[in-house]
C-alpha cells in the first residue's frame, strides 16, 4: 500500500463524537512511552503527524487521522504508567473502553509492546480484555533496533510461549523499528486486506 495522503481529522474524548463510521478504522495503543507516535509517523511516512514526546501520557484523547481518503488510523492514549492522577487515569480507561467496545467500523486494534521487555502483566491483561470482548487485535513489537537479532528471536519465543498459555491461537505479530523504518510493509499489507473486507459489506 502506498500512502499518498495522511491528515489529522479530529480529537475527541467521546467515541460518539468521532467521525462518521463510513470507512474502516484501525486503533493503535500501548503502554506509555512504547514508541507509538514514532511508529505511526513511520507508517504514514510523515515526521510529525502524531506528536512524539519523551513524557509518558502525551496522548490524552482519541485522535483520528484519515489515510488516502480510504481509512482511519486512530491514536489512542497509552495505558499503564503515566504521570497523571488516579481519577484522570480512570477517565482515560473509560474513554478507551467505550471506544474499543462500541466503535462499529473498528476492524483491528494494534497493541504495541516494547520488544526489550518480557511479558508484562499490564500488557497481557489488556490483551486478555480484548480477547474476552471479541475485539480483533494484532501485536506490534517496537524498538527492535535496540536489540541484536538473536535477542529479538529469544524475546519473540518467550512472548509467544506466554501468549500460548492464554490462547489456543496466538494473535498475528509484527516486529518493527521506527528508527530503521522496519516492519512497515507487513502492517500496511494487513490493513489493506482488512480494507478489502470492509468494502464488501453493505
Amino acid at each position: 500500500m502506498k500512502i499518498q495522503e495522511a491528515k489529522y481529522v479530529m480529537s475527541n474524548s467521546d467515541y460518539e463524537k468521532c467521525p462518521a463510521p463510513n470507512m474502516p478504522e484501525y486503533a493503535f495503543i500501548g503502554r506509555s512511552n512504547v514508541g507509538k507516535s514514532s511508529l505511526i509517523n513511520m507508517l504514514v511516512e510523515k515526521k510529525s503527524l502524531a506528536k512524539t514526546s519523551q513524557q509518558p501520557g502525551k496522548t490524552q484523547l482519541i485522535n483520528h487521522f484519515e489515510i488516502n481518503n480510504a481509512w482511519y488510523l486512530v491514536d489512542l492514549p497509552g495505558y499503564g504508567y503515566a504521570k497523571v492522577s488516579k481519577s484522570e487515569r480512570e477517565k482515560w480507561e473509560k474513554m478507551i473502553g467505550d471506544y474499543l467496545h462500541n466503535r462499529e467500523n473498528l476492524l483491528c486494534t494494534f497493541v504495541l509492546v516494547d520488544i526489550r521487555h518480557s511479558a508484562l502483566a499490564v500488557d497481557l491483561e489488556f490483551m486478555e480484555g480484548l480477547g474476552e470482548s471479541g475485539i480483533p487485535f494484532h501485536i506490534i513489537f517496537t524498538k527492535a533496533d535496540k536489540l541484536k537479532a538473536y535477542q529479538i528471536e529469544a524475546q519473540l519465543k518467550a512472548y509467544t510461549e506466554k501468549l500460548s498459555e492464554l490462547w489456543e491461537e496466538v494473535p498475528p505479530i509484527f516486529v518493527t523499528s521506527a528508527e530503521k523504518n522496519e516492519g512497515r510493509e507487513p502492517i500496511l499489507k494487513a490493513i489493506e486486506s482488512y480494507n478489502a473486507t470492509f468494502s464488501k459489506n453493505p
